[in-house]
């Protein structure tokens, strides 16, 4: 928590401030550029036999979608698995020589499955990937006839909710039935050990989280993004921790105001007396009785305090792998319990959505897209909106974290090719450079929103760190970006639904958005390229041609209101300006930075460089062009954006959660003039709801040409539209009768 000599300063992307910061080590990526990379391999090592050894199904049940009329069976159960920490496949793991071994040699595991089984498989596995422990399946649309795989692999969240100490409920003796489908929201779990010193003793080190944002009151529950802060304290010593608030704080972390030290003996771990001897109390929450009131939900509350007992959490990218490669390749278990999808599957493909698609890309970053008789795991890989790696393989890691401020997001290149890291001062990395060694890189389907520039902070993935120029697209990776969405996209039933602007501002809240939610949505575009990405590696069909933003065609430009040409909307401004940016964190000359690994000796860290964000240009409407729109942005009913603003707290006025926003249009011309609003209405749009109809099924009829919309998703438009509000109240005059008819003739009705 020191600062370090040896400092040096980074320009903002703005070019108008500096930033001093200790200088980092210059560290070499794990496991290349040296000559054991593929040592065993060339001397004809046999392959080891730490793998899944055992599974054990707890259930075996019919399981139904409104989506296919086939039949499937749903097995629910736990995969036993060890591995040899001395294996050059999974060396990588952080902290894997610290954890207890067996009468092998072997560090253990147990993750709970989850495996639907076709009745006519069509030789297709596809592993959606949980989120933070909840249901995965389906993914972005039902693949009638493929296996479905999802399990646990995010090894910190079996140990909340309890104050029993890690884990919560042991897999080993636990069925899987006791845990998927309980009230919990976390089901799909792993249980990893518990890294420790020779002697047995446990291992500290600093951990940063915060108090709830809005929180009130004497009790403070402690988070990291939407769960509890996963470790215990080394000490219930508050001296030894340190808690402060601040009244505002932004994104980039370089003003923090009115920062108050909370005195140790102002606040406690544990909020009813001091525990009893030998409990395991854990840091869920704090309780601060220096102030009248207690909390302050107006301010944010920080905390770095020493935490015990690390997980060996990057086991959860070996138990993910061993899983894939045993379902896919197996016959039976070590003890003969039989694969249920032997013989079934021929390809392997893996989906996840945010921070599971940052497991996707981090498990290709560190080489686990290789199992350890050197096959290639997955066939095809899509990460959906997330362009982050994941903040799991170091000690202490706290994957649930999104890229809020102090959180690992973009140590490691989040690009996928060779490209330097100017900011670091880093050779030419990426996410494909270990698969690429080896032979074991899958085909990339990527697809991301606006948001995930405003708050996601997905332009490195484009530009780099300092966005001079595109990064080149590997042939293997074919990108496709949605525009104006929030993240995930918004549902198509909201998406046809007109009401007016809003005429009053909402009541300023720490939690709450300043302006509605953004409707429009993705799931169509999604499932259009889900069927493109399996007809391209099932028989070779070329992919539609990517669609992105660019710095060389000015499709990415600075997030102010001049660059994105964003119009004056009477009560709603331009709010991209509170965009979160990408960070160059130092979290101490221990954390190996090419592959955010490591031990975190910093908290919070401090920050080399805010990095630009550049986001694409808004045309007249306010609504972006680039990549592949919507129906519903095609054919709009107000302005969509990425960006989203905190309505009060700590931050205000600068990007909400997770969230973009939404302005409609006024419905008719008095409306429209009267607000001064200076986009065209409704009506002067599309004159009638037959107009409006028919230039749904116009754009419609273009997106499937394009294949970026199946023709049954279409018809579906098409009839959410003919049932929609739009103009349903309008008494048409002759010029709006006009206008729909003239859409409709374009339309050839």
């Amino acid at each position: 928590m020191g600062i370090r000599k040896g400092r040096r300063s980074y320009r903002l992307y703005d070019g108008t401030h500096t930033v001093t910061a200790p200088a980092t080590p210059r560290r070499r990526p794990a496991g290349l550029f040296g000559a054991t990379l593929l040592a065993a391999a060339a001397l004809g090592i046999a392959p080891t036999q730490a793998r899944i050894t055992k599974i054990v199904i707890d259930s075996s049940t019919p399981y139904t979608n409104p989506a296919t009329t086939m039949a499937y069976t749903a097995i629910l159960g736990r995969a036993f698995g060890t591995l040899d920490p001395k294996d050059r496949h999974n060396a990588i793991i952080q902290d894997i020589e610290l954890a207890p071994r067996d009468s092998n040699g072997q560090v253990a595991y147990v993750t709970v499955f989850q495996v639907l089984v076709p009745a006519t498989p069509n030789g297709r596995l596809w592993y959606d990937v949980p989120n933070r422990g909840g249901n995965a399946i389906p993914g972005a649309a039902f693949d009638t006839g493929a296996v479905y795989v999802q399990s646990g692999w995010q090894g910190d969240i079996l140990g909340l909710g309890c104050a029993t100490g890690y884990p919560c409920v042991d897999l080993n003796t636990t069925p899987a039935t006791q845990v998927v489908g309980a009230s919990n929201a976390a089901q799909y779990v792993l249980q990893v050990p518990v890294a420790q010193k020779a002697d047995k003793t446990p291992i500290t080190g600093p951990v940063y989280t915060h108090v709830a944002l809005g929180t009130s009151g004497t009790t403070g529950r402690l988070v990291i993004f939407v769960n509890n802060a996963p470790y215990l304290p080394a000490t219930l010593d508050t001296s030894q921790a340190t808690l402060w608030s601040v009244s505002r704080q932004s994104v980039t972390g370089l003003r923090n105001v009115d920062r108050q030290l909370v005195p140790s003996g102002q606040w406690s771990y544990d909020c009813n007396g001091q525990p009893a001897p030998g409990s395991k109390l854990t840091p869920f929450y704090v309780c601060y009785t220096g102030a009248a009131g207690g909390f302050d939900p107006d301010r944010l509350y920080e905390l770095v305090y020493p935490a015990k007992d690390p997980l060996v959490l990057g086991i959860g990218y070996a138990a993910t792998r061993d899983l894939l490669s045993f379902l896919h390749h197996a016959s039976t278990d070590s003890v003969g319990t039989a694969n249920p999808v032997a013989g079934m599957v021929k390809q392997v493909l893996e989906y996840g959505v945010s921070q599971s698609g940052a497991f996707i890309r981090t498990t290709i970053h560190l080489g686990f897209n290789q199992d350890e008789d050197d096959r290639q795991v997955a066939d095809g890989a899509w990460p959906h909106i997330d362009g982050r790696q994941l903040f799991m393989n170091v000690r202490f890691a706290l994957p649930d974290v999104i890229t809020n401020l102090y959180m690992m997001a973009d140590e490691a290149p989040v690009w996928w090719a060779d490209y330097p890291d100017p900011v670091r001062h880093h050779r030419p990395f990426g996410i494909l450079t270990r698969c690429s060694l080896t032979g074991t890189c899958p085909q990339i389907l990527e697809t991301f929103g606006s948001d995930e520039l405003y708050e996601e902070k997905m332009s490195p993935d484009l530009v780099g760190t300092t966005a001079q120029g595109d990064i080149p697209l590997p042939p293997n990776v074919h990108r496709y970006y949605f525009p104006s969405t929030t993240h995930g996209g918004g549902s198509d039933a909201a998406a046809f639904t007109w009401s007016p602007p809003p005429t009053a501002p909402v009541t300023p809240s720490p939690t709450s958005c300043a302006y509605p939610g953004n409707p429009n949505p993705e799931s169509d575009q999604m499932a259009a390229l889900q069927a493109d990405f399996i007809a391209f590696l099932t028989d070779g069909t070329p992919m539609p041609p990517d669609a992105y933003p660019r710095l060389a065609n000015r499709t990415l430009v600075a997030p102010t209101r001049h660059a994105t040409r964003f119009p004056d909307i009477p009560g709603y401004p331009y709010g991209g300006a509170g965009i979160d940016h990408p960070e160059a964190f130092d979290f101490g000359p221990r954390v190996n930075y090419y592959d955010q690994t490591g031990i975190i000796t910093i908290e919070p860290p401090e920050i080399l460089a805010v990095e630009p964000e550049p986001v694409p240009p808004v045309n007249a409407d306010g609504n972006e062009t680039v990549g592949v729109p919507s129906v519903t942005l095609q054919v709009p009913l107000g302005t969509y954006s990425g960006w989203n603003l905190y309505s009060g707290g700590p931050y205000q006025g600068q990007q909400c959660s997770l969230s973009g926003s939404f302005w409609p249009f006024q419905e008719t011309i008095a409306a429209q003039q009267a607000a001064d609003d200076p986009r065209p209405s409704l009506e002067q749009r599309y004159g009638t709801h037959a107009g409006y109809v028919c230039a749904v099924t116009r754009a419609a009829a273009e997106a499937v040409e394009r294949r970026f919309l199946l023709p049954a998703d279409a018809q579906t438009l098409i009839t959410d539209a003919a049932g929609s509000n739009v103009l349903t109240g309008l008494v048409p005059t002759a010029i709006d009768q006009g206008v729909g008819n003239r859409l409709c003739a374009a339309e050839g009705r």
